[in-house]
């Protein structure tokens, strides 16, 4: 078992509040003893750092639910909010139209008695005029009356309404706070453990190898809603030596456009390889190994993304990277997470025009770069590039919420991106 599960536990409990990472790695080959038995305990300094992750998102909780508090209880009630200004406005409306209702009732009282009491045939054409009068505005006051009552009703509905809603939010915020309260817990428990047991850390330590690289291609910069994606991943071993196994990793995340739901629910990834084409499902728990990888030579992971017909429109982002473990127990990955930013469309949307998504941070790893030989095609016209759409053309780079983004780029690094170059070697923590 790699360390990338390990310090998932300390690491992403500590981070996936309010953000949630969808897939992680996916068994697709078979996986060999030596590379399962690699399991070693975080360093304390990476403990210190969950704790510190953990305690930003709780305060940062803390805050949101009360500024949400604050809000139904001041903002909303103040004079000058939009809906309770409404609410006023209709409610002076309504006693006005109320007031005036009855005034033209009593005209048509008094016009009667004015009828009853005349006495000359010109007296009582003059009183009957008057009557017809006051009929017709006390007809005009009561309909201007319900008017007033209804718009009323509808600004008094509509406060109500934004009332609850408010309410819930707080309730969603307030369940939010407290699972980042216990993985704040949680995260200063394993510290604690972890102090209390000497921090002693076996094995060594594994190795930055930024010429093993995992590139993305054929990824689109836009998907739409109930559709399937079909992209692929090379890794390669841009060194001078065979590494003797090789565990690449994906994994996707995605927000809603405003960065307040998490979409992964709505998301499938799914590869294979040519040694073991049967598709599989994402899974956090497995690993995914290719096998040996000569130097300087590529292996192709096909890559499929399924997306729910009822997604709404969001942000995504696909995340990879690459380690390796030998036989004689030395270790080592690339020393960064790039990741694929992509926009999500709603079900029946046009894209317009889709490029490929762009690589970030790890921009223009080509693997051609290092000499890399594929041992299948990537994509239909052999591209092996990280995308030549700029992102910003279509609006997802900017669109994307940061803190939605930077949040599941921490869940991964916890389920086992940059930890990578800390693997310990085989044995150490067995």
């Amino acid at each position: 078992m790699k360390i990338r599960r390990v310090l998932a536990t300390a690491v992403a409990a500590a981070v996936t509040a309010p953000v949630v990472l969808l897939s992680s790695a996916t068994a697709f080959a078979a996986e060999k003893p030596a590379a399962r038995t690699q399991q070693a305990k975080p360093t304390i300094d990476e403990l210190k750092q969950a704790v510190d992750i953990a305690q930003k998102e709780y305060d940062a909780a803390v805050i949101a639910v009360k500024d949400a508090i604050r809000f139904l209880m001041e903002d909303m009630e103040a004079d000058t909010f939009p809906l309770k200004a409404a609410v006023i406005e209709t409610g002076n409306a309504a006693k006005a139209a109320a007031k005036a209702k009855t005034e033209a009732d009593q005209a048509v009282v008094d016009a009667q008695d004015e009828l009853d009491a005349a006495t000359t045939d010109e007296e009582k054409a003059a009183a009957r005029t008057a009557l017809d009068e006051a009929g017709k505005a006390a007809v005009a006051a009561a309909e201007a009356k319900t008017a007033a009552d209804t718009a009323y009703a509808e600004a008094d509905t509509a406060m109500d309404d934004a009332r609850v809603a408010q309410s819930r939010k707080i309730g969603l915020l307030q369940k939010t706070r407290d699972e980042a309260g216990k993985k704040l817990d949680d995260a200063k428990k394993a510290l604690a453990e972890a102090e209390a047991e000497g921090g002693e850390e076996p094995g060594g330590e594994c190795v930055p190898e930024p010429k093993l690289t995992a590139v993305v291609s054929g990824l689109p910069n836009k998907v739409v809603g109930g559709t399937t994606v079909d992209f692929a991943l090379r890794v390669t071993n841009g060194t001078a030596r065979t590494m003797d196994e090789v565990y690449p990793y994906a994994a996707v995340h995605a927000f809603d456009s405003k960065g307040l739901k998490e979409l992964d629910s709505y998301l499938d990834l799914e590869w294979s390889t040519a040694a073991d084409p049967k598709w599989r499902d994402a899974a956090p728990e497995s690993e995914l190994s290719v096998g040996a990888l000569k130097a300087k030579s590529s292996v192709d992971v096909k890559l499929r993304l399924k997306v729910d017909a009822d997604i709404p429109a969001g942000q995504g982002a696909a995340f990879v990277t690459a380690e390796y473990v030998n036989k004689d127990d030395s270790c080592g990955g690339y020393p960064d997470l790039d990741y694929y930013e992509f926009q999500i469309l709603a079900k029946g949307t046009d894209p317009g025009k889709v490029e490929d998504a762009e690589g970030r941070p790890g921009k223009g790893n080509d693997t051609t770069e290092q000499g890399g030989s594929s041992t299948t095609p990537v994509n239909g016209n052999g591209g092996t590039g990280t995308g030549s759409g700029p992102l910003a053309e279509t609006g997802a780079g900017s669109a994307l919420p940061k803190i939605a983004l930077a949040g599941g780029a921490v869940i991964v690094l916890g389920a086992g991106a940059v930890v990578v170059t800390r693997r310990r070697k085989a044995g150490a923590g067995a």
